[in-house]
């Protein structure tokens, strides 16, 4: 398909848009990803820097919560560079990853609220933005 031509049913704008999309899903993923290796670096570091009130039900000894979101991170970073090559299982991989981010943060909320909040808030927008664009968005770009 020639650039001067858009796909049936949808305009070069709107492509421009689901492109532009995915450049910020997939750079807000690497963002995610190193955000949540500082949260698990902080969290194995020093045991006293979260604190968590007594009666919470999901209560984790804060090193198994630094390791999971050391590792959440990191493969969350790291799908965010190969979410730039497009590739439909990328996408795939990036909203699952995404979703557990989500719920690892919903969990951690007692020990961080505003920075879970932020990080549940950035992973839903990356959901839906690597939901939307389709294959054939990229195919002119």
């Amino acid at each position: 398909m020639s650039q001067g031509r858009a796909a049936p049913g949808r305009s070069r704008a709107s492509r421009g848009w689901a492109v532009g999309g995915l450049i910020f899903a997939s750079t807000m993923m690497i963002v995610l990803g190193i955000w949540q290796v500082f949260i698990g670096i902080a969290a194995l570091a020093e045991d006293d820097f979260f604190v968590v009130q007594d009666g919470y039900v999901y209560d984790l000894d804060v090193t198994a919560w630094g390791w999971i979101h050391l590792i959440l991170g990191a493969v969350v970073g790291l799908a965010g560079f190969f979410l730039f090559t497009g590739s439909a299982l990328a996408r795939a991989v990036g909203i699952g990853l995404a979703g557990l981010a989500v719920v690892a943060n919903f969990l951690f909320l007692p020990y961080y609220p505003v920075w879970s909040v932020v990080v549940i808030a950035l992973a839903v927008f990356v959901i839906w933005a690597l939901a939307t664009v389709q294959p054939r968005d990229l195919t002119d770009y």
